[in-house]
């Protein structure tokens, strides 16, 4: 990967470092551009342009191991496999997410009235959380392959 100099620079903090549950991670912001040169095209099209792969399609909509999702963008743990279910949408579907690392926001595109779900340090847009969960949380976060990295618990 390319590392521009110049772009990039309003990196507030980055750390891949154990975060604290109950502290609100450090926001790190980048531009468009800098995205573009680091990102495939699908990666930077589902978390910076706010894209949608295919249903069925992405790397882990059925995977059954154990261990973290990250980030793709920064790296920030988002999704453990102990809260990942088959909700047969086509999509990696969480029941609950790690607490501080995500954040919710209105989304009103195509005239649908949904929640849009982003990575809480990069505001990476991950897919979309519903009310039509499992127990204990009722909800179903269906996020995209492309946003996500899958680290493997050993």
């Amino acid at each position: 990967m390319k590392y521009p100099l110049l772009l990039g620079l309003l990196a507030v903090s980055f750390s891949g470092c154990a975060q604290d549950p109950d502290v609100p991670v450090n926001k790190t912001l980048r531009s468009d551009a800098y995205w573009k040169e680091v990102l495939p095209p699908e990666q930077f099209h589902v978390t910076r342009e706010k894209g949608t792969e295919h249903a069925f399609t992405g790397a882990y909509w059925n995977l059954k191991e154990e261990g973290v999702y990250r980030c793709v963008c920064c790296d920030l743990e988002l999704f453990d496999s102990s809260t990942k279910f088959k909700s047969g949408t086509g999509w990696p579907s969480f029941y609950t997410f790690e607490k501080n690392h995500v954040t919710e926001e209105p989304d009103h595109a195509f005239g649908m009235k949904r929640t849009e779900v982003l990575c809480a340090r990069c505001d990476a847009h991950l897919g979309h959380v519903f009310d039509d969960g499992p127990k204990p949380t009722g909800l179903r976060y269906c996020i995209n392959s492309a946003s996500l990295k899958f680290e493997k618990r050993e």
